[in-house]
Formats: structure tokens, C-alpha cells, sequence
């Protein structure tokens, strides 16, 4: 095989293998051999010997692992590109995956990552498999290694039940969906914990919480309107019992007419506060209980579906985690029995580390099956919870609205009343403005007058 250079990303000691070469991180080694297993034989200053493929990035990588092509991808083949952008391709009909874009004609790529399907039989295993590895081994990342860049990339990300975030460092690349306002479809992605207890509320649980929250000020708004309306009520009947009293009723004249007036104007005015409270009831009560009637059965809508996606999320990261150590235990299974070939060159072991590679990369391909449909299902969650908290963001703001626009139909109410009652003041007004105690002692005198003529002095 050519030389090719990989610059060191950890510190070996070399102590792991009997013939290790030792570095330290940053150092260029020359690769010397890169057979399959996760061990490569490599050069440093003069010095030969083996260091795990893992602790190293390769420099070059040869051009004929890239053959770029325009051509269209054949049937059943789809292109993805993994964290550290490199382009793989998969076939969705046999998860045949492999680095080689595939040609357009029939037939299998000539270079896949599936092990089992690539690997020629007989005597020539070993060879094709080192030639396989090799060009595996010089690309940066292949989807189902656990190499230290992967092991990078996944360190810029964590999982909070079941859910995966960027770190910190990588939130600054995510642009909000909406920068410019603060809308609940940003931020409300993460668990927070309940201040109650122990347990951890979704953020669209918040959201509900919210609404279920607006809901009862929408209700306890009616109420007070309600109670306000008992005392427009209780207010109106007090005018009208007043007014029937018969005090000051033998008060005459001009001041007796005002006085009238007074009392009249009592039974005016408690027709207008009964008038504003059946409108208010109409108006501003009525409406308060009886918007969005649907609500409850909206809200469990949105509970129900958001909730069977978390749960299908969590399921595919259970699935995920197991597939992880699955591959786990399959790779130091292999790593061990090709530590016995180095030891011991044997036909037998040489089939054991057959099987156990191609057991391995089923390991792999099953990983890698279980982190699609747990992307899948993240981004089933991701749309709906998208979708779902817009859909409750214009629901806050039709309630907020249709509250203010009747609160202003409160006060218009209100100040019609005030009109209302200024106006059965002006006949009250006008009639005080006429008494004329004159007058008044001149009607009197007419009505109850004994007589006009003047006692005169007695004569003897």
C-alpha cells in the first residue's frame, strides 16, 4: 500500500501492545499497515509498531475512496452525509451502505461498508478484506466506527430524556426559527423541573399550563362581570324602591315639581343601570364563557399526539442505546481475537475473526438503523411540537384579544351609562334652576288664602 500520514488526537503510551508505538497527542506517524480490527502498524522517528486506529486522524486520503461523479444515484440508493460531513450511501432496499457513490448501472457498489456482502470467499479474504479496511481507514469518518472524532462529535451534543441538544459551544450556530420575536416555538425545547417535586414538565407541557392558565382567567373574568352585574342589579332595584317612597310627597309648588323630578329621576336611573346590566351579561359575560367551547377537547388533542411522539422518541433512544452497546461488545470481541491472530496465525482463528467482523458491522448497520428512526421520530417530535406551539401561540393571542376587545366593550358600556344618567339629571337640573319662592308663596296664597281684607282699630 502507498505511505499515508495521520496526525496522532490522543496520547499512546504503547503498553497496550506488545509491539506498541508510543506518541504523544499532535505527532505525525506514518501508516505502514492498516488491517482490519481497530490495530495499524505505523513509523515515528525510525520506530515501527502497532497504535489503535481510533487515536488518529488521517492526512491524505486517496482520491480514488472520492470518485466524484453528477451522475444520477441508481434506484433504491439514497445519499447522506454524516456529522463530520462526509457523503455515505445507502441502499433503502438491502442497507447496503458504502463511501463509493454507486454508478448508474446495475449491481452492487464495488466498495461497501457491509462486510458480508463485499468480502470475496476462499483464500483471498484476508487480502481483500485488508484492501477494504484500508480504504476504510483513510477516510475521515465511517458511520458505524467509534473513532475520536466521532467521539468529538458526539461530545458536542447530550441527551436530556431522550432528547439530543448541541452543547453551549454549538447553541450560537443554531439560528431561531423566529428571531424576531419571542415566540413560544424557540424556546421551549427543554425539560425544566417542576418546582413541586422532583419530576421534570416538558416544555410543552408550559405551554399547556399556560393555556389551561388563560382559560381560567378567562373564567374567573366572567365571574367578576357576573358580580358586577348583582350590583347594577341590587343597585338599580335600591333606586327604584326609593323612589316609590313617599317622602317630602306634600311639598308644592315650583320645588315641589323639582322634587318630583328627584324622584323620578331615580326610577330613570335605575332603568339604565338594569339596561347595563342585561348588556353586560349579553355582551361582555356571555361571550367571556362561551369562547372557544372546544378548548378542553383541543387541548387533550394536543397533549395526546405531542405526548405518543415523546413516547415513540424514548423507545427509539432505548433502541439506540442498546444497539450501542451491542456494537460495543461486538467490537472488543473483535478486538481481542485479533490480538490471538497476532500471537497465533491459525486458519481457525482466521474464521473467528471473520465472523466476528461481519457480526460486528451487522452491529454496526443495526446502530446505524436505530439512529435513523430515532432521528426520524426526533423529527416527527420536532415538527409537531413546531407546529403544535405556533398553533397555541395564535390561540393566546385570539384570547387576549377577544378579552381586551370586551373589556372595551365594558367601558363603552360604562360610559354610555354615565350618559345615560347625566341625561336623566337635565330635567332635575332645569326644574331647581325654576324655583321661585315668589311664586311659589304666590300659588300658595291663592290656594289656601282666609281672606284679603285688613283688620282697622275698634271705635267707641
Amino acid at each position: 500500500m502507498s505511505a499515508r500520514f495521520c496526525k496522532t488526537l490522543y496520547a499512546f503510551s504503547g503498553e497496550q501492545h506488545r509491539l506498541g508505538l508510543s506518541f504523544a497527542a499532535g505527532d505525525t506517524v506514518r501508516v505502514t499497515q492498516a488491517p482490519p480490527g481497530g490495530w495499524w502498524e505505523g513509523e515515528k522517528d525510525g520506530v515501527r509498531g502497532w497504535f489503535p486506529s481510533s487515536y488518529v486522524q488521517v492526512l491524505e486520503v486517496s482520491a480514488k475512496s472520492f470518485p466524484q461523479t453528477r451522475s444520477p444515484l441508481p434506484q433504491d440508493w439514497k445519499c447522506y452525509v454524516s456529522p463530520q460531513g462526509q457523503k455515505y450511501y445507502v441502499n433503502i432496499v438491502t442497507n447496503e451502505t458504502t463511501w463509493d457513490r454507486p454508478c448508474s448501472a446495475p449491481g452492487t457498489p464495488r466498495t461497501s461498508l457491509r462486510h458480508k456482502n463485499s468480502l470475496p470467499s476462499g483464500k483471498a479474504t484476508q487480502s481483500s478484506c485488508t484492501a477494504l479496511c484500508d480504504m476504510f481507514s483513510m477516510c475521515p469518518q465511517s458511520p458505524t466506527s467509534t473513532s475520536p472524532m466521532k467521539k468529538q462529535d458526539k461530545e458536542s451534543r447530550t441527551t436530556i430524556n431522550c432528547v439530543t441538544f448541541p452543547l453551549s459551544i454549538s447553541v450560537l450556530e443554531q439560528p431561531l426559527l423566529k428571531p424576531d420575536e419571542w415566540s413560544y416555538c424557540d424556546h421551549f425545547w427543554t425539560d425544566k423541573r417542576d418546582p413541586q417535586g422532583n419530576a421534570s414538565i416538558s416544555g410543552f407541557e408550559v405551554l399547556l399550563q399556560k393555556q389551561l392558565k388563560g382559560k381560567q382567567m378567562q373564567k374567573e373574568m366572567a365571574e367578576f362581570v357576573r358580580e358586577r352585574i348583582k350590583i347594577e342589579d341590587e343597585y338599580a332595584k335600591g333606586l327604584l324602591r326609593l323612589s316609590q317612597v313617599p317622602l317630602a310627597a306634600q311639598e308644592e309648588g315650583t320645588l315641589g315639581e323639582a322634587w318630583a323630578q328627584v324622584k323620578k329621576s331615580l326610577a330613570d336611573e335605575a332603568e339604565v343601570h338594569l339596561k347595563f346590566s342585561s348588556k353586560l351579561h349579553s355582551e361582555v359575560e356571555k361571550p367571556l364563557l362561551t369562547f372557544r367551547d372546544s378548548f378542553k377537547k383541543d387541548m387533550k388533542k394536543f397533549d395526546h399526539s405531542i405526548t405518543d411522539l415523546r413516547k415513540q422518541l424514548a423507545g427509539c433512544y432505548t433502541a439506540v442505546e442498546k444497539a450501542r452497546k451491542a456494537l460495543a461488545e461486538r467490537q472488543k470481541d473483535l478486538d481481542l481475537k485479533t490480538l490471538q491472530l497476532e500471537t497465533k496465525l491459525s486458519t481457525k482463528v482466521e474464521e473467528e475473526i471473520r465472523k466476528a467482523r461481519r457480526k460486528s458491522t451487522q452491529a454496526g448497520d443495526e446502530l446505524m438503523r436505530c439512529v435513523d428512526l430515532y432521528n426520524q421520530a426526533q423529527s416527527k417530535w420536532f415538527e409537531e411540537m413546531v407546529t403544535t406551539s405556533l398553533e397555541l401561540e395564535r390561540l393566546e393571542v385570539e384570547r387576549i384579544e377577544m378579552i381586551r376587545q370586551h373589556l372595551c366593550q365594558y367601558t363603552t358600556l360604562r360610559h354610555e351609562t354615565d350618559m345615560f344618567n347625566q341625561s336623566t339629571m337635565q330635567p332635575v337640573d332645569h326644574l331647581l334652576h325654576t324655583v321661585d319662592p315668589a311664586k311659589d308663596r304666590e300659588l300658595w296664597v291663592k290656594e289656601h288664602m282666609t281672606g284679603s281684607v285688613r283688620p282697622v282699630n275698634m271705635e267707641i
